[in-house]
């Protein structure tokens, strides 16, 4: 008997499980390290080896074996688990030594190191535990990892095992880990650099004392403690984040910078042939640095200085180094994320080159292989996401134009992943240039994923005709025909920064599609505020979270009736999750007029609530700018609530606290506003476990059919 899609979709994590992922590539380009699942329904993520001289493709270690699979993990691995919103369980990231002969993973807080030549063998190492985050050195002499709070390294042919940094029983502070705002909002989920050499470490030292604490409760379990965490809320104090080098052969050197004036540590690099770098930033996020660093002595140098009225942004692989010394960069110019490289004297005199047109948008750096530079960057349409080179020969675009890709490069040898509409699965694809000069395939890397039982999803993908042109995906269920009837519409946002819904990506429309299937025509709209479409665009919510997302919304939802005449705008619901969430709550309370009923899951309903690096870069300081903040904020639009509105939180949330949902639910009461709420015991800011995912989808249906006055299909 074939699951209803709602069952399918919750145990296979969103067809997500049996995928091929996190892929390392070998610095010669003959070796493939990555993670899968062995099918579409196993949570459980092995660790695989393709060579690509043979062709074979290996097991290397399955945690089922290593009868690790189903133990407690460590809560540091945990939080940087749902930091990465990391679903799946077993062997779910790994480091490797410089030549890809070695990987080191963490099971249950316990290190294991795999042979990735011939043998494959897999053993544990007698570290203490609970450990988390190892790493071997780029010699694959020693592995470094965290245990207690210590930096320790362990040395793989004697087994000796020491401390290299350690707090020394002091309470709140720890080496070698990134703290939460790192983790959750820079992209940074490590906290330590290896030399080239393997000879010293540079560590983060993250004090985080002066950090509140919040009080995570089960209250279906009254029995139990409630769970005490350092929450950074916006305008409350940060941790203290130092670096110091830390060598194998003892003592502790710190780095100095303006720690005062820039407290952000964004990243760091320490590359074969140059000095570490690292990158700061002012806690207003309008001023970063690139700072050159001296291992011996601590001293930084200024290699680069940005500045912007708004903030700057992080863009993920970026500082990189070419083989001939050019540092690559991102800036905005022309109205364009663009592509940077030039010496360190060109980066200091605003003299580098730029790689990239005014017409493409980089997203990331994905690496360097000798002198050419791989990047990710959308074009015309925010929709998609192609690869590039850019090198001595000039810009290639090396997968397709449309869909969403990514890729890595190194020693010749590209790894391109890529989505398309056609499909909701992933192609994985080698390719190595040949003796024309053009890039072939010299191996695949497949995909077990389950195939979604639903009809294949068709957005149409268009834009609004509005003063923002919004880039708008409607679906419609595939028993409509066109003119058989008017259709209740939902609204399907996540609306604001760092996500985007419409993609040229078949996977995207999985949910919206069953949606569709009961009986809706789905309407997803990006808008301002959302990736890819440039700085000005992403500016346009500076100061105001509220004003221009939902006036995006409004605007695509009529450009989408304009152009599909089955849409019937007096039956209109709007959901999300998160920021969606947020919006879906923000648009019934203040356009009542447009949407009739909301599904509002995990919403951050006051940005006082929320963690400083995100609201502030967008907010500023709630004392700076209250007026801000209560434009944004939710709770005084309470008394406005005339619509069905259901709010749905996971109590165990730690970056969207349940006290977003119970202020505003309180602000409802207190206004006499009726409102539905759903408490998710035990669940946090995923909501992955099997039995609520599936659930989720089928309650919101019911909620909406019951709000809209709307009979099944």
């Amino acid at each position: 008997m074939t699951d209803s899609f709602p069952r399918q979709a919750a145990r296979t994590i969103g067809f997500t499980l049996g995928a091929p992922r996190s892929f390392h590539l070998s610095p010669d380009g003959q070796k493939v390290v990555f993670l899968r699942s062995r099918g579409g329904t196993d949570p459980v993520t092995c660790l695989h080896v393709l060579d690509l001289a043979s062709g074979e493709e290996r097991l290397i270690a399955d945690p089922v074996q290593i009868s690790k699979a189903g133990a407690a993990d460590d809560p540091i691995e945990k939080a940087r688990r749902e930091r990465a919103r990391e679903r799946a369980a077993g062997i779910v990231a790994f480091g490797t030594d410089a030549k890809s002969e070695i990987a080191a993973f963490a099971l249950a807080g316990t290190v294991y190191l795999a042979d990735l030549t011939g043998g494959g063998a897999v053993r544990e190492l007698s570290t203490p535990t609970p450990a988390a985050d190892p790493r071997p050195d780029p010699a694959g002499r020693f592995v470094a990892y965290v245990s207690d709070d210590a930096l320790r390294v362990h040395e793989i042919a004697t087994g000796a095992d020491r401390v290299l940094a350690d707090p020394d029983g002091q309470d709140g502070i720890s080496f070698g880990l990134a703290e939460f705002i790192a983790a959750e909002e820079m992209q940074r989920s490590r906290g330590y650099w290896w030399a080239p050499d393997g000879s010293a470490i540079l560590t983060a030292r993250v004090d985080e004392t002066p950090v509140q604490f919040w009080h995570i409760a089960d209250p279906a379990n009254p029995e139990r403690p409630a769970r005490a965490v350092r929450y950074p809320a916006a305008g409350t104090p940060n941790a203290d984040v130092s670096l110091c080098v830390a060598r194998l052969d003892g003592g502790l050197t710190p780095v100095r910078w303006d720690s005062a004036r820039l407290p952000y540590l964004v990243t760091a690099t320490w590359e074969e042939g140059s000095q570490p770098l690292i990158v700061v930033a002012s806690r207003d996020q309008r001023d970063m640095r690139i700072l050159a660093l001296n291992p011996e002595t601590g001293e930084t140098a200024l290699v680069r200085a940005d500045s912007d009225r708004a903030w700057v942004d992080i863009v993920t692989g970026v500082p990189a180094t070419t083989a001939n010394g050019r540092l690559v960069w991102t800036a905005d110019a022309g109205g364009a994320k663009r592509l940077l490289a030039g010496t360190a004297a060109e980066h200091a005199a605003g003299a580098a080159e730029i790689l990239t047109p005014a017409t493409m948008n980089v997203r990331a750096v994905l690496g360097v292989d000798g002198d050419t530079i791989l990047f990710s960057a959308s074009g015309e349409d925010p929709a998609s996401t192609s690869v590039w080179t850019a090198g001595p020969a000039g810009l290639t675009q090396v997968s397709p134009p449309d869909g969403v890709n990514d890729g890595l490069l190194a020693g010749g040898t590209l790894l391109l992943t890529s989505r398309s509409l056609a499909s909701s699965d992933v192609s994985v694809r080698l390719l190595r240039t040949g003796p024309g000069g053009e890039p072939a395939d010299v191996a695949r890397i497949a995909s077990l994923a389950e195939v979604p039982s639903l009809p294949v999803p068709r957005p149409l993908l268009t834009w609004s005709a509005g003063p923002s042109r919004v880039r708008t995906a409607i679906l419609l269920p595939s028993w409509h025909e066109p003119g058989s009837g008017k259709l209740p519409v939902l609204c399907d946002p996540y609306g604001g920064p760092h996500g985007k819904r419409v993609l040229a990506a078949g996977s995207a429309y999985l949910n919206p599609q069953w949606f569709a299937e009961q009986g809706f025509a789905v309407v997803i709209a990006d808008g301002r505020g959302t990736p890819a479409r440039g700085p000005a665009w992403d500016r346009a919510v500076a100061g105001d979270l509220a004003g221009p997302v939902l006036d995006d919304q409004v605007e695509a939802l009529h450009s989408a009736a304009g152009q599909c005449a089955d849409l019937d705008l007096s039956k209109v619901g709007i959901r999300g999750w998160s920021f969606g969430g947020y919006l879906a709550a923000l648009a019934v309370l203040r356009r009542p007029d447009i949407f009739h009923a909301a599904v509002a899951g995990a919403p951050p309903t006051d940005w006082r609530l929320y963690d400083t690096c995100y609201t502030e870069r967008y907010l500023g300081l709630p004392d700076a700018d209250p007026d801000a903040y209560a434009q944004s904020s939710l709770l005084a639009d309470a008394p406005k609530l005339t619509r069905p509105l259901l709010l749905i939180h996971g109590l165990a949330d730690d970056n969207v606290a349940v006290a977003h949902t119970l202020r505003l639910s309180s602000a409802l009461l207190a206004a006499g506003r009726p409102h539905s709420v759903l408490p998710l015991s035990g669940v946090t800011h995923m909501a992955s476990q099997e039995e609520v995912a599936e659930n989720l989808l089928l309650l919101q249906v019911d909620f909406l059919r019951a709000s809209l006055g709307i009979d099944s299909p």
